[in-house]
């Protein structure tokens, strides 16, 4: 059952079930890096440090997505299903999931989701950031960097920032 409510995450995330939202010829971003972290494509192996920074900051994770995730019951191993998925759906170019690490990438600090938009935008972009790294100031770093870099490497016209407040290109 657990399977079948991450698929629908997935689903509602991607914004759409099968179909790209980009370009064939499109090359995806592999993402930037900053004094304060590093962005690339999430793997299978960021799991369990993934893991370590989602039950750190349930509430904040909530809060930051609108949505009721993780569940209360969210195990290690759902966090693996999730990733495999996740990685599947990246490949496919379905929609786009990125970690945010530590320079050494010894800590995850948080997640951006690059997802089609619904009912106008290109793309809805969803980020979190670890209760640590939040407390530390990393949000206010971590959302002006995404959006420059969606602004200057990715080819949306509208670009909507979930619990965050307009749309912006």
């Amino acid at each position: 059952m657990k399977k079948l409510v991450f698929a629908l995450i997935l689903f509602l995330f991607a914004g759409c079930g099968s179909s790209q939202f980009l370009p064939d010829d499109f090359e995806i971003p592999t993402g930037f890096e900053t004094a304060h972290f590093r962005l690339r494509p999430i793997t299978v192996a960021d799991a369990e440090k993934d893991y370590e920074a989602i039950m750190e900051s349930v509430g904040l994770i909530r809060s930051s997505l609108q949505y009721d995730w993780p569940p209360d019951d969210f195990s290690l191993e759902d966090n693996r299903y999730n990733m495999e998925s996740t990685v599947e759906a990246f490949r496919q170019r379905k929609n786009f999931t990125f970690v945010v690490v530590s320079l050494d990438e010894s800590t995850v600090l948080g997640n951006v989701y690059i997802n089609r938009g619904l009912d106008g935008p290109d793309a809805a972009i969803y980020m979190w950031v670890s209760q640590s790294s939040y407390n530390m100031g990393l949000a206010s770093i971590l959302e002006p960097a995404v959006r420059d870099w969606i602004n200057t490497e990715w080819p949306f016209e509208t670009v909507v920032y979930r619990g965050r407040t307009g749309y912006s290109r």
